[in-house]
């Protein structure tokens, strides 16, 4: 059965503000509108967050998950130019138990703590670069679904990922699942959606709750079946079973496939520690996003978030991350090749083949790459479908890993070559400097393509910076360095963008306010 509510619009410019039947419910915010001329069902790609509940403030482990789903759609979209095609949504959970004890707590009506905390939740989305819209939802019995839930994973062993949670998922399935109840009687939960028909019972927040993915997306019209089942639900594994097994077995029963994929996510600790309240060490995300700025501590989290297993925070690891491999790598190596000391005419210098031919081993006076060098054009070059593979196997940190390391090798060759040991004027010299830099600034080209799902304003900022225009940033457009291989280069002789400052500050841990964990 099914119970509708109002949901109330939170969002972009040119979100719709969708109005259904009665009671309040789940708030749903996504990165863009339906679009009903991409008939091209297979290369749709809809990613979700569970819609986080309302009884508390959010913590990071909340804005670590948005941020999973915001950079995995991301990335999608760089791929191609139908960005309709792919959709991202979260929200907030307003139903429960739960909530009417918190609003008891506190003092309030659940609707008055509902729109307090959900707030917050948007205003943590917001600044930290995540985009939103919204909507709501309805009820079943479980022991029937064993088999079918097991056919279901044996058969698709990409179904939940990574591997050790499909592992976990099969051994719950090998027990009897007892029969699920889904409502509670109204005297005792009352703030929640009513049983159609016995106002006596109010549905289970989770039959309720897990509909949000299909009535986002247009359910129960007939729009929803071009997203639906190419869904990535991207979760925390607390609430794997609410997913894995009751979610499936729901849709199931209403002769419906199973979402494509969910992706499944451990937690964050504190200095070794759970955060919790009464330990006082829950770490406020609104603040890292203030003190670290906002793609810093996107890229923190993306970049140490291990989905396999649990993850440490303290606030000298991010410092130390972020200073290492954003301030001194990648800035430092963009201000390098962009200085006017180096690069006095602010271009894209032209690469000589001569000095950097395609085949390697060559000699003569004009050559001057070393092997080394070609290992890192073969690196660089490669990069983008290993990024690519990375974030089709949910392992976004081994994305960055694997940038971070051909941002070591681009240093390593700059350093290697020093060209302020080189002088324009000489006719030696000058065709293997240009050259030195082309390779450089082609490196960057590539890593700023490749960071835009992560550090989407420190990524436009060293595109700029280089003179990529915004229809140059697609995968799509990421030829990289085609002069080494015989094609003509688009950048060669244009003008670099105009100068941004550093692409990145580098933090001062004994002047940063650091974000203690507080222990009572």
């Amino acid at each position: 059965m099914l119970r509708t509510s109002v949901l109330r619009l939170l969002g972009r410019t040119g979100a719709s503000r969708l109005s259904l039947l009665e009671d309040f419910g789940p708030r749903y915010y996504s990165s863009g509108s339906l679009s009903a001329g991409d008939d091209a069902c297979d290369v749709r790609a809809y990613f979700t967050t569970p819609i986080f509940y309302v009884n508390a403030a959010p913590h990071i482990g909340h804005l670590y998950s948005a941020l999973l789903a915001d950079a995995l759609c991301r990335h999608r979209r760089l791929r191609g130019p139908s960005t309709a095609a792919t959709r991202f949504s979260t929200g907030t959970d307003e139903h429960g138990l739960k909530i009417q004890q918190a609003a008891a707590t506190a003092g309030l009506a659940p609707t008055e703590l509902c729109d307090r905390v959900s707030e917050q939740f948007q205003q943590l989305f917001q600044e930290a670069g995540i985009s939103w819209t919204k909507e709501e939802n309805y009820i079943f019995r479980l022991s029937q679904f064993r088999k079918p839930l097991q056919r279901w994973l044996r058969g698709n062993p990409q179904a939940i990922t990574p591997e050790p949670f499909h592992h976990v998922v099969l051994q719950w399935l090998d027990e009897e699942l007892p029969d699920l109840s889904v409502s509670r009687r109204s005297s005792h939960l009352h703030w929640g959606i009513p049983v159609p028909g016995d106002d006596s019972q109010t549905i289970y927040v989770w039959l309720d709750a897990l509909v949000n993915y299909l009535t986002v997306i247009g359910y129960p019209n007939a729009e929803f079946k071009s997203w639906w089942p190419a869904t990535s639900h991207i979760i925390g594994k607390d609430i794997l079973k609410f997913h894995a097994i009751y979610w499936p077995a729901f849709l199931l029963g209403a002769g419906m496939s199973p979402p494509q994929r969910i992706c499944v996510h451990s937690h964050w600790t504190v200095c070794g520690q759970k955060m919790s309240k009464s330990l006082g060490n829950v770490v406020d995300p609104r603040t890292c996003l203030n003190r670290y700025t906002v793609d810093g501590f996107r890229y923190f989290l993306l970049r140490q978030g291990v989905p396999n297993w649990d993850c440490d925070y303290y606030d000298e690891k991010v410092v130390k991350l972020l200073n290492s491999e954003l301030a001194d790598a990648l800035g430092g190596l963009l201000n390098r090749c962009t200085a006017k000391r180096i690069n006095p005419s602010e271009t894209y210098p032209a690469f000589c083949t001569t000095c950097f031919p395609s085949e390697p081993g060559l000699v003569g006076p004009s050559v001057r790459a070393q092997a080394e060098d070609y290992a890192l054009v073969s690196a660089v070059a490669t990069l983008p479908k290993q990024v690519a593979d990375h974030y089709d196997n949910f392992r976004i940190y081994k994305a960055l890993e694997a940038v971070s390391s051909c941002v070591r090798q681009t240093n390593g060759f700059v350093q290697r070559h020093a060209p302020w040991k080189l002088n324009w004027e000489s006719p030696v010299d000058a065709p293997w400097l240009g050259t030195v830099l082309h390779v450089a600034l082609e490196c960057l080209r590539v890593f700023g393509t490749l960071l835009q799902p992560v550090t989407p304003s420190l990524a436009d900022k060293l595109l700029s910076r280089l003179g990529v225009s915004a229809s140059e940033r697609s995968l799509g457009e990421l030829y990289f360095l085609p002069r080494f291989y015989g094609h003509p280069c688009p950048f060669e002789g244009r003008r670099l963008g105009p100068e941004t400052g550093l692409l990145f500050p580098r933090l001062d841990q004994s002047r940063t306010w650091l974000v203690k964990a507080h222990r009572t």
